[in-house]
This record gives structure tokens, C-alpha cells and sequence, in this order.
């Protein structure tokens, strides 16, 4: 069942756990991936009868150890890809999702291997997302979501999710990048050595901080 398609299922499975432990429900893989129920519903048992994925009928969902290989594997790609596409073609980070997806599903393992090869094996991508190496396994250290860590507390940016490129710009734009240390002010303001920015209120939920 190799196909855009399926892997897009895998990936947004993926992804649902890789910050938080809650398995994805189907009436959230349906949104996520913003189509019907009765077709997430028919594609997850196709994925269940090939072993990709673990599901009970109204139950959350769960990747198999092959499901899991297989997501790791396009993961690594997207992910390679769009850090190639900052490094070497000089996108930002708001520009690249779009992009990775469309060539994640065209570029030879053989490139792929001289991209890793040629930007010197990056664990993290632009936005903070670990890549997954050959094997698929990735390296993370501990995390608290901004809107969950206290005032005082004291991070390094880890993540910022990419999901909304106005609000990677809008983060950008006020001087937080990966690998930014800070200070919680509040779930919508961070300190930057002796100043204080704000944030939209949607960063409460996209910056990860080291824990």
C-alpha cells in the first residue's frame, strides 16, 4: 500500500504523539487530515489488515512497529528536505512545509542519503522537529509547552510548530528562534536576556521549551 496517501495517514498518526502521549482518535485523524469519517474510517481498517496500525472500532489509534517504520521513514524525508531547502536555497522557515510535501514523495533514497550526507546529518530540522535517522530513531530531551510552564521558568526554545506560517513569522518577527533562551512571563510573553516580547496567544500552544 506504498502511496501518498497512506503515508500521509501515517505521518498525521505520528506526529498527534511525537509532544503529547494521547493516541489520536478517528474524529481526529478526520479533521487533521480534513476529510469524512466513513473514509478515514474505511482507509484505517485497510491500514489495520496490512499491520500498520492498531485499532479497535471507535477506539484510538496506534502504529504498528512496521507503521511506525514506515511513518519515521517519510518523516525523515519531509523533515530533511525542508532543512535542505532553508540551508542551501535560502527559504525560511514559514515557506518549507508545502514544499517538503510535494518533493518528499519524489526525491531517490540516493539523493535523499547525499542531502543528509552534504548538510552533515541534522538531528532537528528548522522549526525544532527531530529527524529521524536511517533507522528511525530520534533523539528528544524533556519539553514543557509554553502555555504550561510557569513564570520564571527558564528554556531553550526546542519547537515552534509549523502548522501556521503567520504565526512562525509572527514568532520570528519578535526575536524567538530554535535554540532561543527565555524567560516565562506569561503564556503569551517571554523575556529575552533584559526584554520582554509578546507573543500571539496561539504560541501558548506551538513553543516548546526545554523542560
Amino acid at each position: 500500500m506504498a502511496s501518498p496517501a497512506v503515508d500521509d495517514y501515517l505521518k498525521t498518526i505520528y506526529h498527534h504523539t511525537e509532544w503529547q502521549d494521547d493516541r489520536i482518535t478517528p474524529s481526529q485523524l478526520a479533521a487533521e487530515l480534513g476529510l469524512a469519517p466513513s473514509s478515514v474510517t474505511e482507509m484505517v481498517q485497510k491500514l489495520a489488515a496490512q499491520g500498520l496500525v492498531t485499532h479497535r472500532p471507535y477506539g484510538p489509534i496506534a502504529l504498528s512497529d512496521e507503521g511506525e517504520r514506515r511513518a519515521a521513514a517519510i518523516i525523515r524525508r519531509h523533515r530533511l528536505i525542508e532543512t535542505w531547502l532553508v540551508r542551501e536555497f535560502g527559504y525560511s522557515w514559514d515557506e518549507v512545509h508545502d514544499e517538503a510535501e510535494v518533493l518528499e514523495h519524489a526525491i531517490s533514497d540516493r539523493l535523499l542519503e547525499g542531502i543528509d550526507d552534504r548538510l552533515g546529518r541534522p538531528r532537528f530540522d528548522p522549526h525544532g522537529d527531530a529527524i529521524p535517522d536511517a533507522s528511525g530513531h530520534v533523539h528528544r530531551e524533556s519539553f514543557v509547552v509554553l502555555g504550561s510552564a510557569p513564570a520564571g521558568h527558564v528554556g531553550r526554545v526546542l519547537r515552534v510548530s509549523d502548522r501556521d506560517p503567520e504565526l512562525l513569522r509572527a514568532v520570528e518577527s519578535a526575536g524567538v528562534a530554535v535554540g532561543t533562551v527565555v524567560t516565562v512571563a506569561s503564556a503569551a510573553a517571554v523575556r529575552i536576556g533584559e526584554v520582554e516580547v509578546t507573543l500571539p496567544l496561539a504560541a501558548a500552544a506551538a513553543v516548546w521549551l526545554s523542560a
